[in-house]
């Protein structure tokens, strides 16, 4: 079953929307908090994402450009703004269609379904995990912080690509969703049944990773049980 999530402000358009793809199989969930439009794009992991333009606090473009940071999952603007400006913006920014308001329900389930016969008959969606808006993107092993305009980080950039331990480090945090991870478990996820390495070997790494952190503005995110392991907080 596909997922799809509705980003758009009118209810009333929102709700049928939901309602008609559902009567034809997918999975539909719609955006109600229009601050933090990314956040549940990284719970959800939608296959498709619909995208209004005109949406409170930042509008379509600015959403479908923090999307593209992460994910090539496909996104179809819906907007009554069809001039070709907008049609054009919505294309650079990384729109794979544009259907006009008012729109025929049959026609945009169509476009919906050749959209996902294209993109899924050879790859498969990547995987994105979220914690406190920190995003970790498990098919390019990179992890962003997508930032809200005029807002600037500690560092210059708010994405790094990561190492491979690096990676696993937070992976391993993120999937305990905030719940303390035991050094032993980490270490194990890091070099397998290698019972020689140096326990200090883990510290270092962490460390390491915490310096990065800390440049691209979350010097918090990986915090310390004393004397168990790790978790995630900030």
């Amino acid at each position: 079953m596909y997922k799809i999530l509705v980003v758009e402000d009118d209810e009333v358009i929102a709700g049928q929307i939901g309602k008609y793809l559902e009567k034809w199989g997918y999975a539909v969930e719609i955006v109600r908090d229009f601050a933090n439009v990314m956040g549940q794009f990284a719970v959800y992991e939608p296959q498709l994402v619909l995208l209004d333009i005109g949406l409170p606090f930042y509008n379509g473009y600015y959403w479908c450009g923090e999307i593209r940071k992460v994910s090539q999952v496909p996104i179809i603007f819906v907007s009554s703004a069809s001039d070709n400006m907008n049609v054009v913006m919505a294309v650079n920014m990384g729109g794979d269609d544009f259907v006009v308001k008012p729109f025929d329900l049959e026609i945009l389930q169509a476009k919906i379904q050749a959209l996902l016969r294209r993109t899924y008959a050879f790859t498969a969606s990547a995987a994105v995990l979220e914690y406190g808006g920190a995003l970790l993107n498990v098919t390019d092993m990179s992890l962003s912080c997508p930032r809200k305009p005029g807002e600037l980080s500690a560092g210059d950039d708010s994405r790094i690509e990561l190492t491979k331990n690096e990676f696993r480090i937070l992976q391993t945090l993120f999937e305990a969703s905030g719940g303390v991870v035991s050094r032993d478990t980490l270490m194990k996820r890091l070099w397998d049944d290698e019972c020689f390495v140096d326990d200090n070997t883990l510290t270092v790494n962490v460390n390491r990773l915490r310096k990065r952190l800390t440049e691209m503005g979350l010097s918090q995110l990986i915090q310390t049980k004393k004397g168990v392991g790790y978790f995630l907080g900030g």
